[in-house]
């Protein structure tokens, strides 16, 4: 009764409780009373106690605006005179500053499924000169709570160790009982207690080491929760270590595990002081060996790559985010082909808890060794069957790398020069005759019959699309879709194929070498398919020497001299033929305009005669009005020429004339 502080009745979930305080601080609750019982538990008092049973109701407004007391164990949040919550400060782990803000941490209740882990306050700035109320609400907090204090030296300091989860650069202060990571910005103190193992991997360029601790419970910054540290160590990095203990203590402390002055690699020294104070193993990868060497496979997991460890007795994934499963917990696991290329795979781990993890992007020629290692380790493997063909299958391809010969894929080359040739060829002959516009007025575009879509229909001109535009409305025209149709697609016209008085290209000297030894491989596998043949030949092309490659070589070389002198000569020649042909050409059309002219002046001289026939005009090509005007000037022109190179001009046709050969 004597020890008795303070007592409070109040209206709880439970019905109503009691909450009583101490003179040394401590806070005892009780609930589940009735409403009914307050004036005995008040009378009660009074006559034992001698105190006054205070009646104070929770605020239950929802506000989070108010003031901050500090009564023995408790930290109490008021509204007014009313308490919102109270936080007994011996379940504080932590307490953090910020600018402005305080930020408490709980120790985990494992008893409870759902319990509280942190709580931030905001405290405002005051006006008060060399008080700073963040510093001194989280000193009141520490005052109480059940925080681990640094007292006393570090056992040793590692300065500016290069930390990648979480990251940034810290101090790390090695304490009896706990570990201190320091930052720039932030402060974590992790107890041994909550270490679960210790992984020292080797990187797989050999030139840096990876230092892991997995915590549990994790540290945690805001939302995020670390479970694993990483420490990042180059091989070249040494450190000589005094720790800050005699030797004695040292000797009877670490039983030789330790001695008081130490020199060697910065990571050896990190790992061997964690091992001796955490008392834990240290894991390393076991016998495994990748197909570079490495006791490592490069793959990607999520979004980031990195690299996985098969280790005795599970895997981890290092670094973001660090993965670790051990074998006892793997229901199966899967090969499966990569989605984007066939030169990788994917790895796919499925936990007894459904969880899978898929690892990917892992290089083809380290399936053969994790298949084994897996295989080794009794794992169960979901797609055995296939995978093992499939293994079958890496080693029928193993010899098919872009460093060495293939036979197809010279034999295509040769095929696409060939093409890319031909190609060249036609669109020197024929780029003129593609590239030109459609011309009513020539003779040699006579109109095309009614069955063939592919012509130029009359009174059509083609614009730049290809398409065929009417010029002007012209008479009916009989055929399947000619008539009423703006628009109509013109089939483009062929290209011309490669002259057959052309040089042949040179082969290569592998395709030399092929053609004088078809036969010899024939003979000497009997039955050999064609693909069989190629991959044979490109077998025995790599296996043959170099002073017989180059033998053939120079007749490649000689081909190759050959056909550019060839080249030269079929060139010139060609050149003279299209400039023969070109004037031959334009003295034909000459003498075709000039006959053209006469004719089609004495039509224009006699209409009445002419519009007796329209089957006739639908023989010849039909002629727009600005067509015919632009003819008549040419003939015109034309006959002009004719007359100057006789020396004489002709006497104009007399009506009785025309008249008579329209008729």
């Amino acid at each position: 009764a004597s020890e008795l502080a303070e007592g409070v009745w109040r209206r709880v979930a439970l019905g109503h409780g009691l909450k009583l305080l101490t003179k040394n601080g401590h806070v005892y609750k009780y609930d589940g009373f009735r409403e009914s019982e307050f004036d005995k538990l008040s009378d009660f008092f009074k006559a034992h106690y001698c105190l006054e049973l205070a009646e104070k109701d929770l605020c239950v407004k929802g506000w989070n605006w108010g003031t901050v007391r500090f009564g023995g164990q408790l930290l109490s949040f008021d509204i007014g005179e009313q308490p919102v919550f109270e936080i007994p400060l011996s379940n504080v782990s932590q307490c953090t500053t910020g600018k402005n803000e305080v930020t408490l941490e709980f120790h985990q209740n494992d008893d409870a499924e759902v319990s509280l882990m942190e709580v931030r306050f905001y405290v405002p700035p005051t006006q008060e000169d060399g008080v700073d109320p963040v510093e001194a609400f989280a000193q009141n907090v520490l005052s109480k709570a059940d925080v681990i204090q640094a007292t006393g030296d570090a056992i040793c300091i590692f300065r500016e160790l290069q930390c990648l989860t979480p990251r940034g650069r810290y101090d790390i202060r090695i304490y009896p009982t706990f570990l201190h990571l320091h930052g720039k910005t932030f402060d974590y103190k992790i107890p041994y207690t909550t270490v679960l193992r210790l992984f020292l991997l080797p990187h797989k360029d050999q030139r840096q080491m990876f230092f892991v601790i997995s915590l549990d419970p994790p540290i945690k910054q805001g939302q995020t929760r670390y479970h694993f540290l990483i420490l990042l160590f180059s091989k070249d990095e040494d450190i000589s270590l005094t720790l800050n203990m005699n030797e004695e203590e040292v000797e009877k402390r670490f039983e030789g595990r330790l001695t008081k002055n130490m020199s060697g690699s910065l990571y050896e020294m990190v790992s061997r002081v964690m091992k001796a104070l955490v008392n834990r193993k240290i894991t390393v990868p076991g016998n495994f060996q990748g197909h570079s060497g490495a006791q490592c496979i490069t793959c990607s997991y999520k979004a980031s790559s990195g690299l996985l460890y098969p280790l005795e007795r599970g895997f981890i994934y290092v670094h973001k985010p660090p993965v670790h499963i051990r074998f006892d917990e793997i229901s199966f696991v899967n090969f499966a082909r990569g989605t984007t290329t066939t030169r990788s795979f994917d790895f796919e781990i499925e936990t007894k808890q459904g969880t899978q993890y898929t690892f990917s992007s892992i290089e083809r020629e380290e399936y053969g060794k994790l298949f084994d290692f897996v295989n080794a380790k009794k794992l169960n493997i979901k797609n055995r069957g296939l995978k093992e063909g499939m293994k079958q299958s890496y080693d029928e391809y193993a010899d098919s790398d872009e460093d060495q010969h293939d036979a197809y894929l010279e034999r295509m080359k040769e095929e696409g020069k060939i093409r890319e040739e031909n190609a060249n060829d036609s669109s020197d002959g024929s780029g003129e005759e593609t590239d030109s516009s459609f011309n009513p007025g020539e003779e040699d575009d006579d109109v095309a019959e009614d069955c063939d879509p592919s012509a130029p229909l009359p009174g059509l001109q083609l614009d730049c699309w290809g398409m065929q535009r009417r010029a002007e409305p012209g008479p009916e025209v009989s055929g399947e879709g000619c008539i009423g149709v703006p628009w109509v697609f013109s089939t483009p016209q062929s290209k011309k194929g490669k002259d057959p008085n052309a040089p042949k290209r040179p082969m290569s000297a592998y395709m030399l070498w092929l053609n004088a030894s078809r036969e010899k491989i024939k003979s000497d596998h009997p039955g050999i398919s064609i693909t069989d043949l190629s991959k044979k030949a490109g077998e025995l092309w790599k296996a043959m020497s170099k002073e017989k490659k180059e033998e053939w070589d120079r007749k490649a070389e000689d081909a190759r001299r050959d056909y550019e002198k060839a080249m030269k000569e079929y060139s010139v020649g060609s050149k003279a033929d299209s400039h023969r042909g070109e004037r031959s050409k334009k003295k034909k059309k000459k003498q075709e305009k000039q006959v053209k002219g006469k004719g089609d002046k004495k039509g224009a001289t006699s209409k009445s005669s002419s519009s007796k026939s329209p089957a006739k005009g639908m023989s010849d090509s039909f002629k727009s009005k600005e067509f015919v005007s632009s003819d008549e000037s040419s003939s015109a022109e034309s006959k002009k020429e004719d007359s100057e190179d006789e020396g004489a001009a002709s006497p104009p046709p007399s009506s009785e004339d025309s008249a008579s050969g329209s008729d």
